[in-house]
């Protein structure tokens, strides 16, 4: 059995968890139930996420089960909890340091380095915060890949790049074939009509 913990918080970024919840979940349907994927927050009230979204935590710092993977997402909350919030920093050097993998998404990697599980390590960030990162000190930023795995560690892009990461840590966890079973129960398979690096013209 997995259990997956995907901590959440004022201002996260919505895809940042809702895509890695995705897999995490259809995973488990997969597995026949085995797996279990929870929200953690610091409060039990709802959060208010980037984009508007309001979401409901199933529990707190203090009372969720033992996490045999942890997430942290990003987003602009992400400042302020670093700032303002050192308790959940701590819970995530705590909880990532009993979990047998810490994973994050865009700028979670930010909180994995003030929490010290990304200190010494490569990662992954937001394409326009790679720079900010590299100034902190300590850590490699990965610039030219989707998710970096070291040890068990795996960090990723930013937003829709979580989807990826989570893609590759349940085959890691269960298996290549069920990762693939996964992608086509999500019928993940990104065909964007405007390409990011296509001419304007």
């Amino acid at each position: 059995m997995t259990t997956y913990g995907l901590l959440i918080f004022d201002q996260a970024e919505e895809l940042d968890f809702a895509g890695p919840w995705e897999v995490f979940t259809v995973s488990a349907q997969l597995r026949e139930g085995g797996d279990t994927a929870v929200l953690i927050a610091e409060n039990p009230g709802p959060v208010r996420c980037a984009k508007g979204m309001r979401v409901l935590p199933d529990h707190t710092l203090g009372d969720h089960p033992p996490l045999d993977v942890l997430l942290v997402p990003g987003g602009r909350g992400t400042r302020t909890v670093e700032a303002d919030h050192p308790d959940v920093v701590a819970w995530i050097a705590e909880t990532g340091a009993q979990a047998s993998w810490v994973t994050s998404v865009c700028t979670g990697t930010f909180l994995l380095h003030a929490a010290g599980l990304a200190r010494g390590r490569r990662v992954a960030t937001h394409w326009s915060r790679e720079d900010d990162l590299e100034a902190r000190g300590d850590v490699t930023v990965v610039r030219d890949a989707r998710y970096v795995v070291d040890g068990g560690l795996l960090t990723s892009q930013g937003i829709s790049a979580g989807i990826d990461s989570a893609l590759w840590l349940v085959g890691r966890l269960h298996g290549r074939e069920h990762a693939r079973a996964v992608r086509r129960v999500m019928q993940y398979d990104p065909a964007p009509p405007y390409l990011a690096d296509e001419p304007l013209a």
